[in-house]
Formats: structure tokens, sequence, C-alpha cells
């Protein structure tokens, strides 16, 4: 069994002598990973015709039924995109909207994803309207109430987080999905954060939609990221570059849209090789429990609350600042340089209901002491 924290830390190219704590921004990809990346790079210039037309195609349909088991789906369902803002940019331009209509963001949406349906309700003269989610939070239950009295015979798609991106609140997304049934409206699940994080099973979940990363948790090559859609609504969903492969529909026309470096996509069954090795229950595990015992310390040292409970903590966690801060991006973002330029610390400042919080998170590859390192600092 492979030893975590510092043990591992090897098998990644971070840097020595910091503090990284910061994982859920843009994930970190492994050595293998990378050197899998680059076999198939090479493939692609040796013989460009023979790896376009005839070594790519095969070995993406079982790049998708490796992840397809994982996550608990039906190959045919998941189709490739770079990463979840491009799922969601998809499902939102192939809705058939008009006025009257109205889309529903609930939660701490991610901006990309908010950006992308007003752009979507303006073309169309529909409504965007925001469910807010009150943070901190201890009980996802209210969550669920809010969004179920927002839903109308209006509603044409409700956007929910399953991790929410600034907070870090792991949100009740079976509980939401089944009161949206009830009610007739579809769902999008953005699970941006959770393949790796969280246990998936897709199919059982009832959404409508599902957008995930696998650069983050999955620590795959950077822009592999998957579309999942229910059956009944494939025939209308398209992707946003129409290319050669329209013809024979979903999932398959998100394979091709035009020549590019698919070797993101190819080397994925690599990093979900990696992943099974370091056990996924056990890589859970050592990361939930790690972001809580490191949250805790740090609150504790600063004599702060940690603004959420436990079951609704995954990898992440959204700490109170206990440093001077204003609570906008400007003021986020210069904390953010100021720990790293004078520290060496790396973490997420971010903005959530007009104050700072610190965003922390935990790969198998850190340990408590960074996390002492960052209670020291800002003490």
């Amino acid at each position: 069994m492979r030893a975590f924290g510092r043990a591992i830390r090897h098998e990644w190219l971070l840097e020595e002598g910091m503090t990284f704590l910061n994982h859920g921004s843009f994930g970190a990809t492994p050595r293998r990973v990378l050197a899998a990346q680059r076999r198939w790079r090479v493939a692609m210039e040796r013989q460009p015709l023979r790896f376009f037309m005839q070594e790519a195609d095969p070995a993406l349909q079982a790049v998708r039924a490796d992840l397809a088991e994982l996550i608990g789906a039906r190959p045919n369902d998941l189709g490739f995109v770079d990463n979840a803002t491009t799922g969601a940019n998809a499902v939102f331009r192939s809705l058939d909207l008009g006025p009257g209509d109205e889309l529903i963001a609930a939660g701490h949406i991610y901006p990309a994803v908010d950006h992308a349906m007003a752009y979507a309700a303006r073309r169309a003269g529909a409504t965007l309207s925001r469910v807010e989610v009150p943070f901190p939070l201890h009980d996802g239950g209210e969550v669920v109430q809010r969004i179920e009295d927002a839903l109308s015979e209006r509603t044409r798609l409700l956007v929910v987080d399953h991790v929410s991106s600034a907070t870090a609140l792991v949100l009740p997304v079976a509980r939401i999905v089944e009161v949206a049934r009830r009610k007739r409206v579809p769902v999008l699940v953005d699970g941006a954060h959770a393949p790796g994080m969280l246990p998936l099973d897709l199919d059982g979940l009832g959404a409508d939609y599902y957008i995930g990363n696998c650069h983050k948790w999955l620590c795959s090559a950077k822009g592999c990221g998957f579309l999942w859609t229910r059956a009944d609504r494939q025939a209308d969903l398209h992707p946003t570059v129409i290319s050669l492969f329209h013809p024979e529909g979903y999932p398959r026309e998100f394979d091709w849209t035009g020549t590019k470096d698919y070797t993101a996509w190819l080397s994925l069954s690599e990093a979900l090789a990696f992943h099974r090795e370091l056990g996924p229950e056990r890589v859970r595990t050592y990361n939930h429990d790690l972001v809580l015992e490191g949250g805790r310390l740090c609150a504790d040292a600063w004599g702060l609350p940690l603004p959420t409970s436990p079951e609704l903590v995954g990898s992440i966690l959204a700490l109170p600042c206990p440093v001077p801060c204003s609570g906008d991006k400007e003021g986020c973002d210069a904390l953010r340089a100021a720990l790293w330029r004078d520290h060496r610390v790396e973490v997420m400042p971010v903005p959530a209901g007009g104050r700072p919080w610190l965003r922390v998170s935990a790969q198998v590859y850190n340990d408590l002491d960074e996390f002492r390192r960052l209670a020291q600092v800002l003490a």
C-alpha cells in the first residue's frame, strides 16, 4: 500500500520548498500521466494520418469505457469535452429557449458557467434567476428547500453545483434532482470538482446532464473533461463546434470538433490506472480527513469557527480569513500574491457573502505539516 503525503509527492513535478494547498484550482498532473501524454504526442507526429485516421478513435473509445466504469455511467452517454465549462456551453446552446422561459442557477455558481447562462438567456429573451445559498452553511436541507421554492412551470433548466467552487460545499444533489424531477424541471449538475473527490453513480443520480473535469481530482492532463447526458436528452444536444462527426450524433460528434491535440483525453486511462492503484476510496478518505483536520487546526490557531459541517465537505474547505482583507476579488488576489511572495504558500482566497475566505485543498501529496505552516503564517 502506497504511503501518502511527502512519501508520494515525487510522483508530481511540484516545486520543492512550497506549501501547496491549492490543488482545487487547476489540479496537478503526475509524471506518469505526462509521460503517457508525451507518448501519444510522439505517435501523433510520427505519422499524423495513421494517428488521426486509424489509431486515435479506437483508443478514445477504450478511454470512454474506462471512465464510464469509474463514474457509474454507460459509455455511450459520455461525450468528451475540454473542460466542464465547455460541456455547460454545449447544453445551454442546445436549449430551445424563448421569451418568458427561465434558467435558474443555484448556489455559488462558477463565474464562467454563470456568464454562459446569462449569454444564452439574453440571446433568447429568457430570464436568468439565481437561488442564493447561505454561507456559512451547516444544513444542506436549507438549500433543497430554497431551490424547490424557486422552481416554476417557466423553468427550462436548473443548474446546481455538486461541489461549489468558491465555498467548497458538497451539495445534496440527489435530493435536489429528485425535487426538480417532481416539478418536471431538467437539471444540469456542475460536477467540475467531483470526479475523484466523491463517489459517483451518474446513471443512478437521475439528472439530465452532468459535467465534470478530470484534470482536478483525477489528475489527468489539462483539457480533459466530460459531459454525461441522459439518453432521452441526447438527440437535441450538440457540441458548440459542429464538425465532421455531426451526422453520427451523440456522443460521437463530441469526439471530433476539428484537428486538435487529443492527447489529454487519450492519456486519461493512465490517470485512471494511477487512481485505481492508489485506491479511489482510500484517496477520498485521506483527502477528506486531511482537509478537515488541517482546517480545524488552522481555525483553532486563529480562534475562528469552521463554516460548515463535515458531511458538506469533500477534499476542499473554505476557512474564515484571519487577516485584514477586503471581501472583493481585488483584495483576495492581493492576499494570494502576498502569501506566495512572502511565504511560498499557495492557497486560494475567495470572496463570498461580502467577506474573504481561504479555500484550501487536500490531495494525497499533501500532509498536515502544510496546514501547520499555513496556520503559523497567518496566526
